[in-house]
């Protein structure tokens, strides 16, 4: 139970596309200037992330090593066009909003990473669940990062207005230097909680070996 939930949860935090690994900062950059598109690209990551991952651990035993690399693309191309295909018949307005970035997701390095590293030595279970947990966490950073956006960006959240009408919203917010700063602070806070995690885990095992030491010296 411990290896399952770790699987899906490495990917939110610990392991987080953008935050932590510096992953696909395209689409945080393009895209996350509303809640609404931010939450379209993260829902289509993830989408492209678990079914790449289980088409990879699929057919990982039957794939030449030599070829790996075009195989995994061709995959995760397939899914994109799939993908695409239903939102622009679907949802058309958000289609238009991801544009060009919605292709883009073939060439994502989370995604053939994620396939690479994780898929290609894995079950199926394992594997859909490393490439969803790994899709919510983008999916989570894309609308961190796009809720602070629009926020102070346009003074709305998914195009309800929120702020007083008093408030000037910040343009910058919602040009890419404002992108850029947002997500460098981002990654900085999420380093310093890591940071902090990880001397609260080594105090925590200093902890046990101490008392492990003070119960062997009481025998």
């Amino acid at each position: 139970m411990q290896k399952i939930w770790y699987t899906f949860y490495k990917g939110l935090f610990e392991m987080n596309p953008i935050f932590k690994l510096a992953l696909s900062l395209c689409p945080a950059l393009a895209v996350t200037s509303t809640v609404v598109n931010a939450f379209a690209m993260g829902i289509a990551v993830t989408f492209v992330l678990t079914m790449n991952n289980i088409v990879v651990s699929i057919f990982r035993n039957y794939v030449n090593p030599k070829v790996r690399v075009p195989v995994y693309i061709t995959s995760i191309a397939t899914i994109v066009t799939v993908t695409q295909l239903v939102l622009e018949a679907y949802f058309p307005a958000i289609f238009q909003a991801l544009g060009i970035y919605l292709a883009l997701v073939v060439v994502f390095a989370i995604i053939l990473a994620r396939a690479e590293v994780f898929a290609s030595k894995n079950n199926v279970f394992y594997s859909a669940l490393d490439g969803f947990g790994m899709g919510i966490g983008f999916m989570i950073a894309m609308l961190l990062i796009g809720s602070i956006r629009e926020l102070f960006g346009s003074g709305t959240l998914a195009g309800i207005s929120v702020m007083p009408d008093m408030y000037n919203p910040a343009l910058i917010m919602i040009l890419p230097p404002g992108a850029f700063l947002l997500i460098g602070i981002l990654i900085g806070m999420f380093n310093l909680i890591g940071q902090y995690q990880d001397k609260a885990k080594e105090e925590k095992m200093q902890n046990e070996r101490m008392q492990k030491l003070a119960l062997q010296r009481g025998e």
